[in-house]
């Protein structure tokens, strides 16, 4: 492995064991056994570190999510498509998933938000079109897209942390479970 990604891993690893804000440059550069130097080479500041780690997680995973997004006329099928999108990105990447996930729940002003916002909002922009391009076929979903974009990435999270958390598999039966409470609700 060469210096740039054990900084990488090891920066992973400690800004989500301890957050963004409460890690030190040194104490990466200690536990990667490389100098601030060798670092700074690599990614001119902590910031930098953290928005190559954001840019080479989010960047694969926002393809992914695009595929899955493109609306055929079928939302259930795009659902499933989303949810497989987001639980395998979990299951692949718990580490950074969990990262990304107490970054979009941060202060407001803090760093860490302002360096994931635009990395979520674009998220947000490709399930929200995916909704706002169904309501051709789903007249009473007509308005709602921004709220059923909220509400299922509430739900996404929701059953990808409380997985991680639990050392769950995220497979198909829980797939299928997501999906049907998202398009039925608590009463199917």
């Amino acid at each position: 492995m060469n210096n740039r990604t054990t900084i990488l891993e090891t920066a992973l690893a400690f800004f989500a064991a301890f957050g963004y804000e409460a890690t030190g440059t040194l104490e990466i550069c200690d536990a990667a056994g490389v100098s601030k130097p060798t670092m700074y080479h690599y990614f001119k500041s902590k910031q930098g570190l953290m928005k190559t780690i954001l840019s080479e997680n989010f960047e694969p995973f926002l393809e992914r999510l695009k595929e899955a997004t493109r609306y055929q006329h079928d939302l259930t099928l795009n659902l499933e498509k989303v949810l497989r999108a987001y639980f395998s990105f979990a299951a692949e990447n718990p580490v950074f998933y969990r990262l990304q996930f107490s970054m979009q729940y941060a202060p407001l002003k803090s760093e860490s938000y302002e360096l994931v916002s635009p990395w979520v909002k674009r998220q947000r922009e490709l399930i929200q079109m995916m909704f706002a391009q169904a309501e051709a076929d789903h007249g009473n979903m007509r308005g709602r897209s921004s709220s059923y974009t909220t509400t299922l990435l509430g739900m996404i999270n929701a059953y990808a942390s409380d997985a991680l958390a639990r050392e769950r598999e995220l497979d198909d039966e829980m797939i299928y479970q997501a999906r049907h409470q998202f398009m039925h609700g608590i009463f199917s």
